[in-house]
């Protein structure tokens, strides 16, 4: 059904009803960081059924250090802290123990002799870092950073003399890049251009630094820092205007590599490839120009021997290693099916440590041998003591939309898990999991939530990567931007007529699930679809894009109006206000959930009070749930807990009731 057609019979009726709709009571409940409102009481045999499904963890790695154990994030308690492994399934040894999460783990250099490692903190979710540094030997831990900015990307030269890294202290505003001289711990602002820069490399001798400014998911720009002068210089973009991911010094101090989607002899480019450039030489080269995908990452090991960098396939990760200055490749053992997170050489340039996550097996920790093609478990996390081989695994399908490409209707990729052993003639009940960014893409993981969906209740997921999802091209990537942004919520529509077309499907009992532009698109499509989806759960959504763009953090401001558009602007302010759900929340007439973290510095907590309330005056009991020490999502295990609990219930009342 298209946009259009979906809001003509019921529009007019519903917001005739509206006017006459009487607001339910509101039934608030505060227990410490926790507001909820009418939020029903979780039955403890629900929280007992789920109870191993959150128990789930997984392991990520964050870097080698000097004595040849590695530095993993994982969960024991409440929030992911630092640890150590110092073997294949070895200990794991808990570092830090703080009740915030820990990221931005790096540890220092084998060169530097310094023996410890770097991470951030926040408090509540507010996302303004504090950079840390944590002393193995001593276990002391010391702040680098100046306890009140948003300060992030942290980055050690390959001496670990300096350590660089991105900071909004200057004005709140910017993102400049700051350089410290780690022994006297002197900061210093190497580029206060305006904007959002991260620093990228440094040159081996020290001298140099290689930056990156970020505009959006379709525009950086690359230059070069003389650290001694200050001056920047700004390498010129082919084309004016493409994407960068990545950008390192060779060995020899003078080329570069980087991951771009510049045009390549005058032909445009779709996807970001892996090219290699020496400006003294002139010599220029494509190394991924036969993989038709996007390069998403790459490493070089500290010894120059090695190159490794992940290709993203059709939403399935791919490692290839390539020997150096050749550029050869490297036969590699097989790898499991699924997405590679972080991944680094260790200090003798032997080994290559890399986070492998599969629909059906947390994050956990392998290390290739690069000289005998071995591949090595170092972790084993945990699946709440449940039968891993029960889990389902998706399958990737295509579905037509709206629109066409080369006389054809496009299609919209999507992974589709499946519940087991369905009786013959049942049909399932389906969530939509619509993903965030806009820019972000889903990818075949290990999922939890849909593991009991599809195990414990029955119940189909598909995640859609609608038009605007990155890892399919920069052309599809663009197909949402500024007024084509409900577009994308027309890619959901097709979703609902291909699950009508499915015979296991239940096409009318449809939920939707969703955080931050994800939540936009769930209140969308319950504006545009209420007679054909039956309950939604919104997180940490927008719900006008022009309160949203008012509310934001300064720092983020300007990056999202590139996305987003420019709402100063009138002619885009009219289209947020045409296409925001706050303005047309008297179409949303499916029982809808909101949950949201005080602090979030993206998503205004106030974009979540505003639409709750709009929903509730059309005579509908929102459930509504905050946490005043959370941010944009719930990184305490206690809250995503309750948060998750409460979801379940919220789809054992509205989706797997019957039809209507």
């Amino acid at each position: 059904m298209s946009l259009r057609h979906a809001f003509t019979a019921t529009a007019l009726t519903l917001a005739c009803a509206s006017a006459f709709a009487q607001s339910p009571p509101v039934q608030r409940l505060e227990v410490g960081n926790r507001v909820s409102e009418n939020v029903p009481a979780i039955p403890p045999e629900l929280v007992e059924q789920l109870n191993r499904y959150q128990n789930t963890r997984g392991a990520s790695f964050a870097g080698w250090t000097r004595d040849g154990c590695m530095l993993v994030g994982t969960r024991f308690a409440e929030t992911v802290q630092a640890h150590r492994v110092c073997q294949p399934m070895g200990m794991r040894e808990q570092l830090t123990f703080y009740p915030e999460p820990v990221n931005s783990l790096g540890t220092a250099p084998l060169k530097s002799g310094l023996d410890g490692f770097v991470f951030g903190k926040d408090v509540g979710g507010n996302e303004f870092w504090q950079l840390h540094w944590f002393d193995l030997k001593t276990r002391a831990t010391t702040l680098l950073t100046d306890g009140k900015a948003r300060n992030q990307s942290p980055l050690f030269a390959h001496d670990g003399r300096q350590f660089a890294w991105s900071s909004t202290a200057r004005n709140g505003k910017d993102t400049d890049i700051w350089v410290m001289d780690f022994a006297s711990r002197k900061p210093r602002t190497v580029v206060t251009e305006g904007g959002n820069w991260s620093a990228m490399d440094f040159s081996p001798d020290g001298k140099r630094l290689l930056v990156m400014k970020y505009v959006s998911a379709a525009e950086s720009y690359p230059g070069v820092v003389d650290l001694a002068s200050g001056k920047l210089e700004l390498f010129p973009v082919d084309g004016g205007k493409a994407a960068f991911n990545g950008f390192r010094f060779a060995p020899d101090g003078q080329a570069v590599y980087f991951v771009s989607d510049e045009p390549l002899q005058g032909k445009a480019s779709e996807f970001g490839t892996l090219r290699y450039h020496n400006p003294a030489t002139g010599e220029f080269k494509v190394l991924t120009r036969d993989i038709p995908w996007d390069v998403d990452s790459f490493d070089i090991a500290e010894d120059g021997k090695h190159l490794a960098y992940v290709s993203n396939e059709d939403g399935i990760d791919k490692l290839h290693v390539l020997r150096l200055p050749g550029h050869q490749p490297l036969a590699l053992p097989a790898l499991p099916v699924g997405a590679i997170g972080g991944f680094g050489f260790s200090p003798d340039g032997k080994q290559l440590a890399l986070t492998l996550n599969t629909a059906t097996s947390p994050s956990d920790i392998h290390v290739l041998d690069l000289a005998g093609g071995t591949l090595a478990r170092w972790t084993r996390s945990e699946v709440g003591g449940l039968d891993a081989a029960k889990f389902v695994a998706p399958t990737l399908v295509r579905y037509p939309t709206f629109d066409q490409v080369d006389g054809k209707p496009r299609t919209i990729p999507a992974f589709y898990y499946k519940p087991a052993n369905v009786p013959a003639g049942r049909k399932l009940p389906v969530v939509i999991n619509i993903h965030g960014g806009p820019e972000a893409q889903s990818l075949p993981t290990f999922n939890p939530t849909a593991q009991f969906l599809a195990n414990e209740l029955g119940v189909a997921m598909l995640v859609p990567n609608v038009r605007g999802s990155s890892g399919y091209g920069k052309t599809y990537l663009s197909l949402d931007n500024a007024a084509k942004r409900e577009d994308s919520v027309k890619d959901i529509g097709a979703l609902l007529d291909w699950i009508a077309r499915q015979p296991e499907l239940d096409a009318s009992r449809v939920g939707v699930y969703g955080g931050s532009y994800g939540g936009y698109m769930v209140l969308a499509s319950l504006m545009h679809y209420p007679e054909r989806i039956k309950a939604g759960v919104d997180i940490v959504g927008i719900s006008h894009f022009g309160t949203f763009l008012n509310n934001t953090e300064a720092y983020r401001r300007d990056l999202r109006r590139a996305e987003y558009g420019d709402e100063r602007d009138p002619a885009m302010k009219a289209v947020f206000d045409r296409i925001s759900p706050l303005n047309g929340a008297s179409r949303i007439t499916a029982p809808l959930f909101v949950a949201q973290g005080k602090n979030d510095p993206r998503v205004p907590y106030t974009e979540a009070e505003q639409i709750v309330k709009a929903v509730r005056g059309n005579g509908q009991p929102v459930w509504f749930l905050m946490y005043n020490d959370e941010g944009h999502g719930f990184a305490k295990k206690a809250n995503a807990d309750y948060f998750g609990a409460a979801t379940m219930l919220f789809w054992q009342q509205h989706l797997l009731g019957g039809s209507e």
